[in-house]
């Protein structure tokens, strides 16, 4: 953090700015990350920066930085000069990432089968069918309460998801029987699926739902012992009218 008793009170503004934005907390750190970056390169004087200044800040950027950090950098500093300095801004025709289009790769029925059922630990094995069942994504799995969890309209209502929208997906009967015989073993009052780092018999303890970093990693594990060369993520996948077999022990 630079050390311009000018630049940090901007910066607090900026945060407080972000916040009453109702932005989500990864773009709040993005546009913050920003700011503290270019404060830094700027030696902190960033409340006239020319075109010029802006090019040479950018270009040095992509030589170390993908062009989604580029991006953001770009929209993180808009955001400050609009509603911190209250300037006009004038858009920078000088960031245009490549344009690609990316067909995902898609699992099989038959590959999900056997990568549900390799995994070793339970917590990660009852998240991932749970995940694929209704179609979430990683962070929506992991933030999911048991609250959202409404089994008498056989529904799960996904909060804060993409674009800061909520949405109500159907909640297969299988799905919901695993959910519960799961929560038998863990009896954690708020999260489905509590972090590990206390055991399944002290789970009911923990204040924090799954670690991001343990999933990926349980993935990749056993997606490299099954052998499975598509690149992919814990990411929607429809596989709820095809069984999955299941082994809860």
């Amino acid at each position: 953090m630079p050390n311009d008793p000018q630049f940090n009170e901007y910066y607090r503004k900026h945060l407080q700015y972000l916040k009453l934005a109702g932005l989500q907390p990864k773009t709040i750190e993005a546009y913050s990350r920003a700011i503290r970056r270019i404060g830094n390169y700027f030696d902190c004087r960033v409340e006239n920066l020319t075109t010029d200044q802006l090019l040479d800040y950018f270009t040095d950027l992509l030589a170390c930085r993908s062009w989604s950090a580029v991006k953001l950098d770009l929209y993180g500093l808009k955001f400050f000069y609009t509603r911190v300095l209250r300037k006009t801004w004038e858009d920078i025709p000088l960031i245009k990432p490549p344009k690609a289009t990316m067909i995902p790769d898609i699992l099989s029925v038959a590959q999900l089968q056997q990568l549900v059922c390799a995994m070793r630990q339970l917590s990660y094995r009852v998240f991932f069918f749970t995940s694929y069942s209704l179609g979430l994504r990683l962070g929506e799995g992991i933030r999911l309460k048991a609250g959202d969890i409404d089994s008498a309209n056989m529904r799960v209502h996904i909060r804060d998801a993409k674009g800061n929208k909520d949405r109500l997906v159907p909640l297969p009967e299988k799905t919901l029987r695993i959910l519960k015989d799961f929560w038998s073993v863990h009896r954690h009052p708020e999260f489905p699926f509590p972090n590990r780092k206390r055991g399944l018999k002290n789970a009911h303890l923990v204040t924090t739902p799954l670690d991001r970093g343990g999933i990926q990693s349980a993935m990749k594990v056993v997606v490299r012992q099954l052998g499975i060369k598509k690149k992919f993520h814990a990411t929607p996948c429809a596989i709820v009218m095809r069984p999955i077999c299941w082994n809860p022990t």
